[in-house]
């Protein structure tokens, strides 16, 4: 009878041993797939309720984009130095198809990839620290089973670029600390290459990468290594920095117009300190309060309060090699970034009735996301005892969080200071420009989102990127312009700053249109015949 038992159990356990290799060797395609298939229907999901342009900035992304390949003056010369490069021209591929283009798509699928590839990353972190397939997963869930993280994987946004870019990093990062492998160091440094040529939190990420090298070498194997170690990891890391200083240099003629120029994020924040409304500036406990509110709201007050518990658990781990433990704190370098951005004042983030009446910038919260996902997978994996509360926890929050359609990114797109009406002056353009020649005036750097709601060419625009074009139109207008869009009296909009000091500007023109947001100028029909509708400075660069 013993015998018969212990065979019984022998088959059993051997039966189990053989479902959780089956299980561990599908769990990844079986996730791609999953991932894939969550991220095609939630853009279509969006793309059919209207709100994956809601932001406008993904407009403005997409039309960066557009530029360098259709316009007055296509080239790479477009992509401007406001944003970081990279986005923009990995939609060069897609973005010259019109559909592409309007629909958002041509960046959409920059971020659904992204989504993708984060997904995948957080399960093999997951298993690279030795969870099982249960942790590992489950801290995937986390991530994809978050709206915000949803609907800006369904927009021309940055975000989710950035952050597969930088989990990615520090990834391999991490796998250097535990197998000091140069290829591992290699891989980590080109994409947190990547990552700081999205956004300026790669840079970050970079000198707290290019921190942790240092200390690890310098622990393990002497200073003179550790020297030759941050050269070999910071010359490919850093390579994306020297590429876009260079191209500041050549394009603009300084290497740091980007930072201070007259469309850098520096001169927007003096505007908005002028104005009372950069109240983090040099407040560390309100940039804190601000961010965590934005954290909080993104990702939700019990995957925050888990996930810090889980990071807890995953330091003190004496399981774990110490180098990988303190290789594993880079994951937190979005959130010191973005309370040091806000409290130096190189960053603005409102919450509505904590630091304002209004929403801008909430959806800088998603950027701890896949950091979240990875500790709660790890508390999952070592919490045994509480491990199907904490996952029955969740269940109850998410069903929740979807039933209310809790997206506070969504709130941002819609209501926020991230959206501007620009329907009515885009409206009138598509209803009045269509099927008519003539080119419009206009300063891409304030009313891109105008440009591209309009529906019309980007060639019948002359913006300041436009060169020749630009320098004619806005000193003789009523040569180029059939139409200018601009603010009146507002010396920050380009346009006017540039056309009211015409003498000849309100004698030729009638503002035929007044909104909120732009006014609309037209020529008089007296001055039509000699107008120039036809781009005839191509020869000028």
């Amino acid at each position: 009878m013993k015998n018969i038992f212990t065979l019984e159990f022998s088959i059993d356990n051997r039966r189990l041993q053989s479902m959780h290799g089956y299980i561990e060797r599908f769990a990844l395609p079986l996730l791609l797939g999953l991932l894939v298939a969550i991220s095609v229907l939630t853009f279509v999901q969006h793309l059919n309720n209207g709100l994956g342009l809601a932001y406008n900035d993904a407009r403005s992304h997409l039309d960066i984009g557009r530029r360098v390949v259709e316009g007055l003056k296509p080239g790479l010369a477009q992509l401007g130095s406001v944003w970081l490069p990279l986005p923009h021209l990995l939609m060069v591929p897609t973005i010259w198809n019109d559909f592409m283009w309007h629909s958002g798509l041509a960046g959409a699928l920059l971020s659904m990839v992204s989504f993708v590839a984060t997904g995948i990353v957080i399960y093999l972190f997951l298993k690279r620290l030795g969870v099982g397939v249960l942790g590992s997963v489950f801290g995937v869930v986390v991530f994809v089973a978050n709206i915000n993280v949803l609907y800006l994987q369904s927009t021309a946004m940055t975000e989710l670029l950035l952050l597969a870019t930088m989990t990615v990093g520090i990834y391999k990062l991490v796998s250097w600390h535990r197998d000091n492998s140069i290829i591992s160091l290699v891989h980590a440094a080109f994409f947190i290459m990547l990552s700081t040529l999205v956004r300026y939190e790669g840079w970050f990420l970079l000198f707290v990468a290019s921190g942790l090298i240092l200390f690890r070498t310098i622990r393990t194997r002497g200073y003179k290594t550790a020297e030759g170690t941050v050269i070999l990891f910071g010359t490919l890391a850093a390579f994306g920095i020297a590429l876009w200083l260079l191209w500041n240099l050549l394009i603009f003629k300084d290497p740091l117009y980007f930072a201070l120029g007259p469309f850098s994020a520096r001169a927007q924040q003096a505007q908005l300190e002028q104005a009372g409304n950069l109240i983090t500036k040099g407040n560390f406990w309100l940039s804190f309060q601000t961010y965590m509110y934005a954290l909080i709201f993104n990702s939700y007050m019990y995957q925050v309060i888990m996930g810090a518990i889980g990071a807890v658990v995953l330091w003190s781990d004496k399981k774990i090699p110490a180098g990988v433990r303190i290789a594993s704190t880079a994951l937190f370098a979005p959130f010191f970034f973005n309370i040091l951005a806000l409290y130096l004042g190189h960053s603005v983030l409102f919450i509505q009735g904590i630091n304002g009446d209004t929403w801008f910038n909430a959806r800088y919260g998603v950027m701890m996301m896949p950091s979240i996902a990875i500790f709660i997978g790890y508390l999952v994996h070592r919490a045994a005892t509480l491990r199907w509360v904490i996952i029955g926890l969740l269940t109850f929050v998410l069903f929740f969080a979807f039933a209310n359609g809790d997206a506070v990114t969504i709130d941002d797109a819609r209501v926020g200071s991230s959206q501007k009406n620009v329907s009515e002056v885009s409206g009138y353009l598509k209803e009045h420009a269509t099927g008519e020649k003539g080119f419009i005036l206009i300063s891409a750097a304030s009313h891109d989102a105008i440009i591209f709601s309009s529906g019309l060419p980007m060639k019948r625009f002359i913006h300041e990127g436009t060169g020749a074009y630009w320098e004619s139109a806005t000193t003789s207008p009523d040569r180029w312009a059939r139409w200018i869009v601009m603010r009146t009296n507002d010396v920050n909009d380009l346009t006017w700053k540039a056309v009211s000091v015409v003498p000849t500007f309100l004698e030729r023109y009638t503002r035929v249109a007044e909104y909120p947001f732009a006014d609309v100028y037209e020529l008089h029909p007296e001055w039509l015949p000699a107008l120039q509708t036809e781009p005839v400075l191509k020869q000028h660069k």
